[in-house]
């Protein structure tokens, strides 16, 4: 009975030091400036939005999605993504990217688009 307290105390040590490695190991930054980004080294979340006049291109045989994507000042920086292109990525307001820039375009390893809310007032209509 005894072996069996300390069996599943020591897997509750092992899973909360394993935890605490994880939680002190991501070591992501939020920028929302391109010209910090450029400047970083680090894994970073950047907030942008996707600049339609230059249309995004799928590469089916290599599996890369890129694309180009502005700041709020205007900053504009290609984003390549191996991976699919995600839902709703012509319709979103804004995009979030995470990944690391190098080779003078960012790569990203994660892309969450948002999309406008059903809840807000369309143009034309009255709020009830």
């Amino acid at each position: 009975m005894k072996n069996k307290y300390m069996f599943g105390g020591g897997i509750i040590v092992v899973f909360l030091a394993v935890m605490i490695y994880l939680f002190t190991q991501t070591n992501v930054s939020y920028e929302q400036s391109f010209s910090k980004i450029m400047n970083s080294d680090k894994t970073v979340k950047a907030t942008g939005t996707w600049v339609k006049e230059k249309n995004y291109e799928i590469d089916k045989t290599n599996n890369l999605f890129s694309f180009y994507m502005k700041d709020t000042d205007g900053n504009q920086m290609k984003v390549y993504y191996h991976g699919a292109i995600p839902n709703n990525f012509e319709s979103s307001t804004s995009i979030v990217v995470t990944g690391k820039f190098k080779d003078g375009n960012f790569h990203a390893t994660d892309i969450l688009t948002k999309c406008p809310s059903k809840y807000q007032d369309q143009p034309g209509q009255k709020a009830s």
